[in-house]
């Protein structure tokens, strides 16, 4: 058997690292061109690894460039692992691998086709996601099913913590099967018909915050597209703002008369500096913001960020 990897995002570093461990006869990874790399959310450096195992590292722009389907052919693979790749993978490019092409989608599929479903999850509010094991197929993301593995979203996830037990279920689920794979097995389970529509495709203009929803989907949408994602974003006297982490209040009283959405309720001080920052109000109840980041690269947080007299000020749309 010959394997090829093509991946760049760290979710896959732990994952081929654990298959190399295991003897997994990979004759090369293919990743994305550094400069490209550099570019998007999540990158990963595969050059420690596959210089510690004496793998050839091949840098790409597009897996279905002629340039990259003649690297594939040389290889000759019987399966190609893409673990974290953005770009879909064309059917001629598909068909260099004689056995087939192997991914991971990070959720429980049918649920959450498509784009960014990490992201989705949070932002949505959902419970559960998890991690899906697949044969690429010529559809997005409607392959057949080799394993999956499921993991509660708690409500103190991001999408870091998250893409976190991706990774580590990408691990695990590949070198589980491993031995089949070896052995000239081809272990799958069609996927269930489903009519839910397929992510739609976020882009970091999408981060601005809609301060008029309840509080707990403004704290979702800012722990959903925090770091290494580009980050939820709103204005404060025509100044932009990257919120990257934020605070969940308790709903108030019902009797409670409301405040403006965006509205700045005022500092919260305490000796204890993470857990300063600034008061703001939704559409129902309030979050405190505890990390922002200034349109001039400026980072305020703990003391420095309480001590920002905002109070009576407004956030809006970016």
């Amino acid at each position: 058997m010959r394997f090829v990897w093509v991946g760049f995002h760290v979710e896959g570093i732990a994952a081929l690292e654990a298959l190399l461990a295991a003897g997994a006869p990979i004759q090369g990874v293919l990743t994305l061109r550094s400069d490209l790399r550099a570019k998007r959310s999540g990158g990963g450096d595969y050059g420690p690894v596959c210089a510690r195992h004496r793998i050839p590292l091949h840098e790409i722009t597009n897996i279905n460039d002629p340039d990259a389907q003649a690297l594939l052919a040389d290889l000759a693979p019987d399966i190609v692992f893409v673990i974290g790749w953005h770009q879909i993978v064309r059917p001629a490019t598909l068909r260099l691998a004689r056995v087939g092409m192997i991914g991971a989608h990070a959720s429980l599929l049918p649920h959450n086709r498509g784009s960014a479903p990490i992201n989705w999850a949070i932002i949505r509010g959902e419970a559960e996601t998890g991690n899906s094991l697949i044969w690429l197929a010529e559809d997005v993301d409607a392959g057949d099913v080799i394993l999956q593995t499921a993991f509660a979203i708690t409500p103190y996830d991001t999408c870091a913590t998250l893409y976190a037990h991706v990774a580590e279920s990408n691990r695990d689920m590949l070198v589980a099967v491993l031995p089949r794979l070896l052995a000239g097995e081809r272990p799958s389970q069609p996927q269930v018909p489903t009519t839910e529509p397929v992510l739609p495709r976020r882009r970091p203009a999408d981060g601005n915050v809609d301060w008029a929803c309840p509080n707990r989907v403004v704290y979702d949408f800012v722990r959903g597209l925090t770091r290494p994602y580009p980050g939820a974003f709103s204005r404060l006297e025509g100044r932009q703002w990257r919120i990257w982490q934020a605070a969940l209040l308790p709903a108030p009283p019902p009797d409670t008369p409301p405040a403006p959405p965006g509205a700045v309720l005022g500092r919260v001080i305490s000796p204890i500096d993470e857990a300063c920052g600034q008061l703001v109000a939704c559409g129902h109840g309030a979050v405190l913001l505890l990390e922002l980041e200034g349109d001039d690269g400026a980072v305020l947080r703990g003391r420095a960020l309480s001590e920002q007299h905002w109070a009576g000020k407004r956030w809006t749309d970016a």
